[in-house]
């Protein structure tokens, strides 16, 4: 009782911290401390290493989305005008 009561006390205080512990923000610095015993929790504790590996795969995700650059106007346009003049082509 008292180790489920302890995991379940050090699980809220590492989601607590988890956001600040990935964002590695200098407004709101995560103490070395703080994250050895993080670090420690997470070895232990499958459920909160699952969040962070989820909330590592959204950051990847949302990082690669903002990186995407937009296609060109003017070769879109060539693009639908080649792909117009195939077409034609090959309906008569």
């Amino acid at each position: 009782m008292i180790t489920s009561l302890r995991r379940m006390v050090t699980c809220h205080w590492s989601a607590r911290r988890i956001g600040r512990y990935l964002d590695n923000d200098p407004m709101a610095p995560v103490t070395p401390s703080e994250v050895k015993r993080l670090d420690d929790h997470l070895a232990a504790c499958e459920r909160c290493a699952r969040v962070i590996k989820e909330h590592r795969a959204l950051h990847y995700a949302l990082s690669r989305w903002s990186q995407q650059q937009l296609l060109d106007e003017a070769a879109l346009a060539r693009l639908h005008a080649t792909l117009d003049t195939i077409t034609a082509g090959g309906a008569r």
